[in-house]
């Protein structure tokens, strides 16, 4: 099946705890590359979220970005650093025996002291834990809606891919039965030079008549492009199958490409005719044409 590895998606999920967005991003990459910009809340669920896109992504540099928004405010912590402000009002006082410095110490004054705080999240508590598996719950069901979003993109642009790619495939037979035509008329025009050089050699009364009819032969089968018509034409054969096969084809179409492209080759050095260069020139052309949109394939 051909799909584009180019999409985009984006939803938003809003329930009475929080608002959470979701977007993911998908371009052009030989191999899965998936970059992940989630909060630090979710780092836990980072391996389910990589399992998510693996199931519906075979290859493409995917960005999934989340974010949260909480509607309520999460608690938090005030600890004292006790020491540390044992030390401090030490050396205060200190100070103040000096004449430095004059008046009590206010929380405003604390709060220019990084040491002397330490803020942070209220430790999860077993009703904390149970929002957490809903809100992962919440966040999956959001992603999973993102994916098959961007699914839905990416086969519509594969579609597009598809007719694009299937012309030009029915171009590319059309093209090498037009070489096929021209060589077997350029190895008529072979045989017939062949046969009058047979005729000249045979009036020469040293010449081995067996050799030359060897030579001949040979010389005619490295021009018998019969074996390269028939595995191009099974190349063709297989691409149909791949791209109607529900499986992502896009590496198996470049390989597929590289094979089309060997049989060219071999073609445009075995095949005689006047027209064969110039049909080589346009099969070459067109297949690099489709090698540039297999690219976009996943």
């Amino acid at each position: 099946m051909i799909k584009s590895m180019t999409g985009f998606a984006s939803l938003t999920r809003d329930d009475m705890t929080a608002t959470i967005g979701v977007a993911v991003r998908a371009v052009n990459h030989r191999f899965l590359d998936l970059q992940l910009r989630v909060p630090a809340t979710l780092s836990s669920f980072e391996p389910r979220l990589r399992t998510l896109v693996q199931q519906r992504v075979a290859r493409g540099r995917i960005e999934l970005a989340i974010t949260i928004q909480h509607r309520r405010v999460p608690a938090i912590e005030v600890e004292l650093n006790e020491p540390f402000l044992d030390a401090l009002a030490a050396a205060l006082g200190r100070a103040r025996q000096r004449g430095l410095i004059d008046g009590p110490l206010t929380a405003g004054d604390l709060l220019r002291f990084p040491q002397a705080l330490a803020i942070r999240e209220r430790q999860a508590e077993p009703g904390d834990e149970r929002d957490a598996v809903e809100l992962h719950a919440r966040v999956e069901e959001a992603v999973v809606a993102a994916l098959d979003e961007l699914d839905a993109m990416r086969a519509r642009e594969g579609a597009f891919l598809r007719t694009e790619l299937d012309a030009r495939r029915v171009q590319l037979g059309d093209l090498f039965d037009r070489i096929g035509v021209a060589a077997d008329s350029g190895l008529d025009g072979l045989r017939a030079r062949l046969a009058e050089r047979v005729r000249e050699l045979r009036a020469d009364v040293f010449a081995d008549e067996a050799q030359v009819a060897q030579e001949i032969a040979r010389f005619a089968g490295r021009s018998d492009i019969t074996e390269e018509r028939v595995r191009f034409r099974g190349h063709l054969e297989h691409w149909q199958a791949l791209t109607d096969s529900p499986e992502p084809c896009g590496r198996k179409l470049d390989f597929l490409l590289q094979e089309m492209n060997r049989e060219v080759n071999t073609t445009g050095s075995k095949a005689e005719g006047p027209q064969v260069p110039e049909l080589i020139v346009a099969l070459k052309a067109e297949l690099e044409k489709m090698r540039e949109q297999v690219q976009n394939v996943e």
